[in-house]
C-alpha cells in the first residue's frame, strides 16, 4: 500500500472507528460485534506500525470511548480512563510479556492479577475524605457524563469509605447486571408494553443513563470494582492489595480474580474462565492481565489510548446457525453504500440477533452468501454477529448478491471508483441519507460541537423540513414556538439548545474545514489546510481555482505536505459542485471564521525531534522515547538538519558525530533524565 493510499485508510478508519464508538459508549446501540470492532483496531494498529509518521492526532491508537451524550452534565477525570489493548490467543499474550520484559530491561515476567472482563458500563467514583462526591461514565476518557444521583442509588456503592482513606481518591469499576435481573428486567419491560433490552450490557447502560433517578433505583444493578485513578495518597504497593483495600473500604471486588505467578499459570486460568463463563452469573467477555506492582505499573506508562502494563485477553467467538433473509444496503455520510445481512432471529451466546454487516460487496462475493442461506453467524460479546459464510451442506440461496446500481435511498448512480471495495451515491448533497450523516458530523464534537443537537433531534428536525443543510441549524430559531409545542422539549431545553447554536457562530478555520466532511478531510487534514491558507477566503479562493485541473493552484494544493494529489482532487471535486459552493456561501454567511494560528502546543519539547544514540543506562530505550513522546517531542532514528537535540547515552557513535558535523545540540542521559523530569 502506498503512503497516500495508507494514508486515506487510516483516516476512514479513524472515521468508522470513532462512529462505532459513538454508538457503543453515547448510545448503548453497537451495530458491529467485538470480534469486528477489534479487527477494525487491529488493522488500523497494523496500518500505523508500516507508516509511522501517517498516525493521526485523531487515531484510534489514541482515542477511547465516545463523548458524553447530551442530556448530562460534563465531568472531568482527574486522571483519564484509558482503554486496553486485546489479545486474542496464546500468542498475542506472551508477545505482551515479552514487550514487558523488554521495557523494563528484565529477563523474567512480573508476577501479574487476573480479573474476569465484566461486560458493563465503565464508572469513576471520587471520593473526598471518605465521602462519595461524584460518578462520571467513562466518557472519552478524559471526560465523562456526570450520573453521580445515579449511582448513589446503587447499594454497592458506598456512601463513605469504611475506615481510613486517602483525602482524595478515584475508584473505578464496572456496573453490571447479572442474567438472572437481566431477564426478570425484560420480562417486566415486555408486560409493561416498554422497550426490550438486546442484552445485559445494554441493560445495565440504559438504566444507569436515566436522567430520572428513580428509574435507575428501580432497576437492580450491582458493581465491581477493580481499579484507582487518580490518589493523593498511595494505597498500596501491588494491585492485590489494592484490590483488599477496596473490600475493606465496602466494595464488591469479583471474587474470582486471581494472583498469577507466571504465564502459564495465565494460560491456565484463561482455559478455565472460558470454560466456566457459560455457568457465571454474570456475562464476561475476556480476562485481564495486569502488572501486579504498581511502581512497574506506572514506569510502564501508557502507549496511545492503553496502558502498557494490562491486556484484556478476550474469549472465541460463541457461534450458530440462522437462515439469511435478505440483504439490505445502508447509505453512510460519504455515501458509502454498506451491505448489512437481515437474519431469522437466532440466539447466539445468549442474545437474540438480526443484523449482521458484510462490509463491501467484494466480501459477500468471497464468501459467496446469498439471500436463502443458512450462514454460521458469531458473536463476540456484543448483539450483531458476523457471517462467517453459508453452511454448504444445507440448501442454497438461488440468486447471488447483485451490486446495486443506483442507491436505495434516493436513486441517484451508485458508482464503484478505481481502486476501492466501497460503491457509493452520487447524490451528494441531494440524497436524505447523506444529508442526515453530513448534519451529524457537521454538529459532531470535533466539528462545530453543538450541545443539544444529537443524532436524534436531527432526525427529528430533517423530517420537519426545518433542517436540510448546515446553514439552516443558524435559522432554527425561527420555529422556536413551534418547538415548543413538540413532545420532550419544555422552554429551558429550547432556550439552551438555541444559546448553543448562537455560541458556534464563531468558528475557528481548521473546524469549520472538517465540519464540512469532504471525503478525506479528516482533524489533521483540516488543521494542515487551516494552517498552511490562514485565513477562509485565502482557502475558498485557492480552492476554488485549484478546480482547474492543470492549473498552478492545483498543482501547489496536491504538494502541500500531508495533503497530496488524492486529496486535492476531493477537494477540487466538492468545490466543483454547483451545490456545494452555495451551500457553502450560505452557512458562511452566518458565521464569523477565526483566522488559522501558528502557535504550538507549550512545553520545552513540543514539537522537537529527538534522536537517542548509545546504550542508555538508567532506562532502556523504549522507556526513553515515551517519554519524550508525552512531553510532545516526535522521536526518529535517524539525524538531519530537522533534529533539534540528540541525546548520547554510551558509545555512541556515527549519530553523534553526524549531530557535531550538523551543529545540533547534544545530551547526556543525565541532562535528559533532568531535561524530561
Amino acid at each position: 500500500m502506498t503512503p497516500e493510499d495508507a494514508k486515506a485508510e487510516l483516516e476512514r478508519l479513524a472515521a468508522l472507528i470513532a462512529h462505532h464508538d459513538r454508538r457503543y459508549h453515547e448510545h448503548d446501540a453497537p451495530e458491529i460485534t467485538d470480534a469486528e470492532y477489534d479487527a477494525l483496531r487491529r488493522q488500523n494498529a497494523a496500518l500505523e506500525a508500516e507508516h509511522p509518521t501517517l498516525v493521526r492526532p485523531d487515531s484510534p491508537s489514541r482515542t477511547v470511548g465516545a463523548a458524553p451524550a447530551a442530556g448530562f452534565a460534563k465531568s472531568r477525570h482527574l486522571v483519564p480512563m484509558t482503554s486496553l489493548d486485546n489479545a486474542f490467543g496464546p500468542e498475542d499474550f506472551t508477545e505482551f510479556t515479552k514487550r514487558i520484559r523488554r521495557f523494563l530491561g528484565l529477563d523474567h515476567t512480573p508476577a501479574m492479577i487476573a480479573e474476569p472482563k465484566i461486560d458493563g458500563l465503565s464508572v469513576n467514583l471520587l471520593y473526598e475524605h471518605g465521602a462519595f462526591i461524584r460518578g462520571a461514565t467513562r466518557g472519552d476518557g478524559q471526560t465523562g457524563e456526570d450520573i453521580t444521583a445515579n449511582l448513589r442509588t446503587l447499594p454497592s456503592v458506598p456512601a463513605r469509605l469504611d475506615g481510613p482513606a486517602p483525602a482524595r481518591i478515584e475508584i473505578r469499576g464496572e456496573v453490571f447486571l447479572t442474567k438472572p435481573d437481566f431477564l426478570a428486567l425484560n420480562a417486566a419491560q415486555e408486560t409493561a408494553g416498554l422497550h426490550i433490552f438486546a442484552n445485559p450490557r445494554n441493560a445495565a447502560a440504559g438504566s444507569l443513563r436515566q436522567l430520572d433517578a428513580t428509574i435507575t433505583a428501580s432497576r437492580p444493578l450491582s458493581l465491581f470494582a477493580y481499579a484507582q485513578g487518580d490518589t493523593s495518597d498511595q494505597v498500596a504497593p501491588t494491585h492485590t492489595l489494592y484490590l483488599d483495600q477496596l473490600r475493606a473500604w465496602g466494595f464488591t471486588v469479583n471474587p474470582l480474580s486471581r494472583s498469577m505467578p507466571d504465564a502459564t499459570a495465565a494460560e491456565t486460568f484463561q482455559t478455565e474462565m472460558a470454560a466456566t463463563r457459560s455457568a457465571l452469573a454474570y456475562d464476561i467477555d475476556g480476562v485481564v492481565y495486569k502488572v501486579d506492582d504498581i511502581a512497574l505499573q506506572r514506569r510502564l506508562g501508557s502507549v496511545g489510548r492503553a496502558p502498557r502494563w494490562a491486556i484484556a485477553w478476550k474469549f472465541p467467538a460463541e457461534q450458530a446457525t440462522t437462515l439469511l433473509q435478505e440483504i439490505l444496503v445502508q447509505v453512510g455520510r460519504t455515501g458509502a453504500l454498506t451491505p448489512v445481512a437481515a437474519l431469522a432471529p437466532v440466539n447466539v451466546g445468549g442474545v437474540i440477533v438480526t443484523r449482521a454487516t458484510l462490509h463491501n460487496e467484494d466480501e459477500i462475493a468471497r464468501k459467496d452468501v446469498r439471500p436463502g442461506d443458512t450462514v454460521t453467524v458469531q458473536r463476540a460479546g456484543d448483539v450483531i454477529p458476523q457471517v462467517i459464510g453459508p453452511v454448504l451442506t444445507a440448501p442454497r440461496g438461488q440468486t447471488p448478491f447483485k451490486p446495486y446500481e443506483t442507491c436505495p435511498i434516493c436513486g441517484s448512480l451508485a458508482t464503484r471508483p478505481p481502486g476501492e471495495v466501497v460503491r457509493r451515491c452520487t447524490g451528494g448533497l441531494v440524497c436524505p441519507a447523506q444529508a442526515t450523516e453530513r448534519l451529524i458530523h457537521f454538529v459532531s464534537r470535533n466539528a462545530f460541537d453543538i450541545e443539544g443537537l444529537g443524532e436524534k433531534t436531527i432526525l427529528e428536525f430533517h423530517a420537519l423540513n426545518w433542517l436540510q443543510e448546515p446553514a439552516d441549524i443558524f435559522h432554527l430559531a425561527t420555529h422556536k414556538q413551534e418547538l415548543l409545542t413538540r413532545e420532550g422539549w419544555k422552554a429551558k431545553s429550547v432556550e439552551n439548545l438555541m444559546r448553543a447554536i448562537e455560541t458556534r457562530r464563531t468558528i475557528s478555520l481548521d473546524r469549520l474545514i472538517f465540519a464540512l466532511g469532504i471525503r478525506r478531510v479528516g482533524e489533521t487534514n483540516a488543521r494542515l489546510l487551516a494552517r498552511h491558507y490562514g485565513t477562509f477566503p485565502t482557502w475558498h479562493a485557492q480552492m476554488l481555482a485549484a478546480t482547474t485541473v492543470g492549473s498552478e493552484e492545483r498543482s501547489a494544493l496536491g504538494s502541500i505536505i500531508g495533503v497530496g494529489p488524492a486529496l486535492a482532487e476531493e477537494l477540487a471535486a466538492f468545490f466543483t459542485e454547483d451545490r456545494n459552493r452555495e451551500a457553502l456561501a450560505r452557512l458562511t454567511k452566518e458565521l464569523d471564521i477565526q483566522d488559522a494560528t501558528q502557535k504550538s502546543a507549550g512545553g520545552t519539547l513540543s514539537g522537537k525531534v529527538i534522536v537517542f544514540t548509545g546504550t542508555l543506562e538508567t532506562m532502556t530505550r523504549p522507556e526513553a522515547k515515551a517519554r519524550a513522546e508525552a512531553l510532545g517531542a516526535k522521536v526518529t532514528d535517524t539525524v538531519s538538519k530537522r533534529t533539534d537535540l540528540v541525546v548520547l547515552g554510551a558509545d555512541a557513535g556515527s549519530k553523534a558525530k553526524k549531530a557535531a558535523e550538523l551543529g545540533i545540540a547534544t545530551a547526556t542521559e543525565a541532562e535528559w533524565r533532568e531535561m524530561a523530569g
